[in-house]
C-alpha cells in the first residue's frame, strides 16, 4: 500500500406475476423483544401510519424535531404548493447536514466506527472512527475553501468507494457546496455532460480506481472530460494507487494539501430547502436528468427509513454494498447510517472477487447485521451455488435487503433461505432516485406480520400509493393493476430537476394531475399489499441501474454509418433486462459486436443486432 494518512491511518493510495406463497417470519433475535426484525411494538406501528396518513406535517414535524439537530428551529414543517411538485419542507429551519451526521456523534461517543472501508484487496478493511471522519472531512473542507469553493458551488466527485470519497461529499455539505457524485464507471463523455449541465466548479478523483482487481484510469477520465468544461478551475487528485498520473496546472495534490488544512472547519447554517446535492439519472427523451435533492427532508426521510426498514439498532455494523455513485450509495451508504450514528460497511470490489464467496466472507468478518444489495448480484451468486456462502459464519445477520429492481422468486427463495438461513427478515424495497429513500418495503409493520416473497408490500410512514388506469382515475378495491402513484408529498422527494424545472413537471406531475407517477407499474394484492411490476416508459432497468433507451440511441447515431437506431430491453436472467439494438446501415458484423459503447459506463454493448 501506499502512504496513509497522517491524521486517521486510512490508507488513502494502496492499490406481473401474481404473488407466490407466503414465508414464516423468523423470530427476532435477543437485541430486542419487539417481534421480527423490523417490526414495532404492538400497537405502535398502526398509530404512527394512522398519525402520517391524517395529519402528515404534524407527523414530520415531530420527526424532524426529535431526528434532526437544527440551528434555527421551522416555523411551519410544509407547504404543499402548487402546482402539485412544488412542495416545501421545514420552512424556516436551518441546520447542517455534515453536524448531523458527524459532530453529533463525535460530542458523545467520538471512538465510535462510522466507516469500515472493505478496500478491493480481500482482507484489508480500514476502520474510521466518526472523530476520524470529522477530522478528515473539516480538512478536505478547507482545502476547497482555500481554492475558492464556497457555499452554492458545484463540485463532482468522480472517485472509487472510500473514506476519502464519502469524507468529500461531507465536506461539500459542510461548506453548503452542492455535490454531484458520478459513478467513477461513467465514461468521459458522461462525466462531461454531467459536469457542464451542473456548472461544476471543481472535481475531486483519484489518481486511478481499484475494483476486481482491475485498475481503472480515472484521473485520465477526467483529464479527457474537463477539456470542454470550462466551468472547471480545479481537479482535486488523490491517491489510491502508487502510480505517479500527469498533472497539469489547475490539479492539485489533494493529500498534500489537507495535510497543511486546519483539522477545525465551521459549518454552514444551510437553510431546509438549499440543495444538498445533485445526482443524475437516465430520462426517457435522452438528456439525463439532474435530480436535485435539498437539506433536511432528504436527511430525516434517509435516516427514519433506515432505521425501521433495517431495524438499526445503535452497535450494529450496516452492509449496504452499493456505489455511492448511485442513490442507494447516497441514502444508505452516507446519509441515512452516519445520521443515525451506525456503522456503515464500504465495499470497494465486486462479488466475486476474489471469489464468488467474497460477500459472506465479509460478512463473517465484519460481522454485518443487515446486508443490502441488489437481485442481480444474488441471481449471479446463486449461479455458483450454496457451497461459497455456507463455507462461512453468517449468524450475524438479521436483515436482508434487496434494491435497485424487482428481485425474482427463486433469487428471493435462495437469498433468504441459503444467505439468511431462514431466519432473517428479507425487505424487498422499492424506491428510486427521485424519492430520496425507501417507500414501500415489507418493514416496518406490526408485530409479527407477515412478509411475502418477491413482494415490496407496505408503504413507509407518511407514503399513500395510489394506483391509476389509463384514463387518469384511482382504481379502488384490492386485487387490481395499475400506474404506480403517490398522492401526498412526503420530506424526501426531490425538488426539480437542475435547470428545467418543467421538464420535472412534466415527467412526474402531468400524466395525473395532483399525483408523483413514479414510471411504474404495479399489482395491489387481496391484502393490500404493493407488488412492482415494472416500467411503463422507455426507461430499461440493467443490474439494478437504470438507462434511458433515447440517451443509448442517441449514442448509437454517432457513428457515421447508422442512420436509424432502435433499443429496447431483452430479458436476462442474471441481469434482469440487456440491450436489444437494431440499427439500419451498411456496417460489419464484428464493428456492429464492438464499435458501440454504452453512453453510461463507457461498457461495451450486452446485445446487437444488425437489420
Amino acid at each position: 500500500p501506499g502512504a496513509g494518512c497522517p491524521w486517521c491511518g486510512v490508507s488513502l493510495a494502496p492499490g406481473l406475476p401474481r404473488p407466490p406463497g407466503r414465508v414464516p417470519v423468523p423470530a427476532r433475535s435477543c437485541r430486542s423483544p419487539a417481534g421480527a426484525p423490523g417490526a414495532l411494538p404492538p400497537g405502535e406501528y398502526r398509530a404512527w401510519k394512522e398519525r402520517a396518513a391524517r395529519d402528515p406535517a404534524g407527523f414530520w414535524a415531530d420527526a424532524a424535531r426529535g431526528w434532526l439537530r437544527w440551528d434555527s428551529p421551522f416555523h411551519t414543517a410544509c407547504q404543499p404548493g402548487s402546482p402539485a411538485g412544488s412542495a416545501r419542507w421545514f420552512l424556516g429551519g436551518r441546520l447542517n447536514v455534515s453536524v448531523n451526521c458527524l459532530d453529533q456523534h463525535v460530542e458523545k461517543s467520538p471512538n465510535r466506527v462510522a466507516l469500515i472501508w472493505e478496500r478491493d484487496e480481500p482482507g484489508t478493511a480500514v476502520h474510521v472512527t466518526y472523530r476520524e471522519l470529522l477530522d478528515l472531512t473539516c480538512r478536505l473542507a478547507n482545502t476547497l475553501k482555500k481554492y475558492g469553493i464556497q457555499k452554492g458551488d458545484r463540485v463532482a466527485i468522480y472517485m472509487s468507494v472510500s473514506p476519502l470519497s464519502v469524507a468529500a461529499m461531507l465536506a461539500c455539505a459542510r461548506i453548503g457546496a452542492v455535490h454531484t457524485v458520478v459513478f467513477a464507471g461513467f465514461s468521459a463523455e458522461s462525466l462531461a455532460g454531467r459536469i457542464m449541465d451542473s456548472g461544476c466548479k471543481a472535481v475531486i478523483t483519484y489518481n486511478q480506481g481499484v475494483r476486481g482487481g482491475r485498475t481503472i484510469e480515472l484521473k485520465a477520465t477526467v483529464d479527457e472530460a474537463v477539456k470542454n468544461c470550462p466551468s472547471i478551475r480545479h481537479v482535486f487528485v488523490a491517491q489510491r494507487t502508487d502510480n505517479k498520473v500527469q498533472m497539469g496546472d489547475r490539479d492539485i495534490p489533494l493529500e498534500e494539501e489537507m495535510t497543511k488544512a486546519d483539522s477545525i472547519c465551521t459549518p454552514e447554517s444551510m437553510d431546509s430547502e438549499d440543495v444538498l446535492f445533485m445526482l443524475y439519472t437516465s430520462g426517457s427523451t435522452g438528456k439525463p436528468k439532474g435530480i436535485v435533492h435539498t437539506q433536511a427532508g432528504y436527511l430525516l426521510y434517509a435516516a427514519l427509513t433506515h432505521k425501521y426498514v433495517f431495524d438499526y439498532q445503535q452497535g450494529d455494523v450496516f452492509g449496504c454494498v452499493a456505489d455511492i455513485g448511485w442513490i442507494t450509495g447516497h441514502s444508505y451508504v452516507v446519509y441515512g447510517p452516519l445520521c443515525n450514528g451506525a456503522t456503515s460497511v464500504l465495499f470497494e470490489s465486486t462479488p466475486v472477487y476474489p471469489d464468488p464467496g467474497r460477500y459472506w466472507e465479509v460478512v463473517q468478518r465484519l460481522k454485518i447485521n443487515q446486508f443490502y444489495g441488489a437481485p442481480t448480484a444474488i441471481r449471479l451468486l446463486l449461479n455458483y451455488g450454496e457451497e461459497w456462502v455456507k463455507k462461512y459464519d453468517r449468524s450475524s445477520l438479521r436483515v436482508l435487503g434487496s434494491v435497485g429492481e424487482p428481485i425474482n422468486k427463486e433469487a428471493w427463495q435462495w437469498f433468504y433461505e441459503v444467505v439468511g438461513e431462514g431466519r432473517c427478515a428479507l425487505v424487498d424495497t422499492w424506491w428510486q432516485t427521485e424519492t430520496g429513500g425507501i417507500c414501500i418495503a415489507p418493514r416496518p409493520s406490526e408485530e409479527k406480520a407477515e412478509i411475502i416473497p418477491a413482494m415490496a408490500m407496505r408503504p413507509f410512514f407518511g407514503i399513500v400509493p395510489v394506483l391509476m388506469d389509463e384514463n387518469g382515475e384511482v382504481i379502488e378495491g384490492n386485487d387490481v393493476f395499475g400506474a404506480l402513484c403517490i398522492a401526498q408529498p412526503w420530506p424526501g422527494m426531490a425538488r426539480t430537476i437542475h435547470g428545467d424545472h418543467q421538464r420535472f413537471i412534466d415527467a412526474y406531475f402531468k400524466a395525473y394531475p395532483g399525483y408523483y407517477f413514479t414510471g411504474d407499474g404495479a399489482y395491489r394484492s387481496q391484502k393490500g399489499y404493493y407488488q412492482i411490476t415494472g416500467r411503463m416508459d422507455d426507461i430499461i432497468n440493467i443490474s439494478g441501474h437504470r438507462l434511458g433507451t433515447a440517451e443509448i440511441e442517441d449514442a448509437m447515431a454517432d457513428h457515421p454509418e447508422v442512420p436509424e437506431t432502435a433499443v429496447v430491453g431483452y430479458p436476462h436472467k442474471i441481469k434482469g433486462e440487456v440491450l436489444l439494438l437494431s440499427c439500419s446501415g451498411s456496417i460489419k458484423r464484428q464493428e456492429n459486436r464492438t464499435g458501440w459503447r454504452d453512453p453510461g459506463s463507457g461498457g461495451q454493448v450486452q446485445w446487437s443486432v444488425c437489420m
